[in-house]
């Protein structure tokens, strides 16, 4: 009995090894694709700031946002990110003064006040669009982070493609790797809980 029992045991943890492995090198490969498209809207997902300015994560997120705008890629970029804890501005407010700051007109700038999560970004950007009227969307964020924004903004029923930002302060392996398993772990919870 114990022998079955063991044997089960280190094939289901076989089966979970292959399963994270797969799901890592999922994550990674779809970072690496630039799929950016004419849309109507550029989503940029919120990242922590520092004040009123964005983190350098953040940063590189609103710089690849706006080079996509200024290459009329799209008409309108949507900041999302509330209010963090101990914050006195939301995310979205520092991400829309930093791209007027690089010479983005405000009327072109949207802002959700709300959102905290990457699933909750998604859900006030699609409010967003369709106050708007904006039907198709490129999403910008990490590498790393897209292939689960893609897949919620699937199952969320938003046309939208995904465009990683090029340079990422996450640069060093150790600090890829950290984000990558960060990663894992928030995808399968996805799959999982559906949030």
């Amino acid at each position: 009995m114990f022998k079955k029992l063991f044997k089960l045991l280190m094939w289901l943890a076989v089966a979970l090894l292959i399963w994270v492995s797969y799901t890592g090198i999922a994550i990674w490969s779809y970072g690496n694709q630039d799929h950016a498209a004419f849309s109507d809207s550029i989503i940029v997902l919120g990242a922590a700031i520092e004040g009123d300015k964005p983190s350098p994560v953040f940063e590189e997120r609103i710089n690849h946002a706006v080079n996509l705008f200024q290459k009329k890629k799209a008409s309108k970029i949507i900041f999302t990110g509330g209010l963090g804890q101990g914050e006195k501005f939301t995310e979205s407010e520092v991400g829309a003064a930093f791209a007027v700051g690089l010479g983005v007109p405000s009327s072109a700038i949207l802002k959700d006040m709300n959102s905290r999560t990457t699933r909750q970004n998604l859900l006030e950007a699609q409010s967003l669009m369709t106050m708007q009227n904006l039907k198709s969307a490129i999403i910008v964020s990490d590498p790393l982070h897209l292939k689960r924004a893609e897949m919620m903004a699937r199952d969320l029923g938003i046309s939208a493609v995904t465009s990683p930002t090029p340079t990422s302060r996450y640069r060093s392996l150790k600090t890829k790797l950290e984000f990558l398993f960060r990663e894992i772990y928030f995808y399968n919870h996805y799959l999982l809980f559906n949030f």
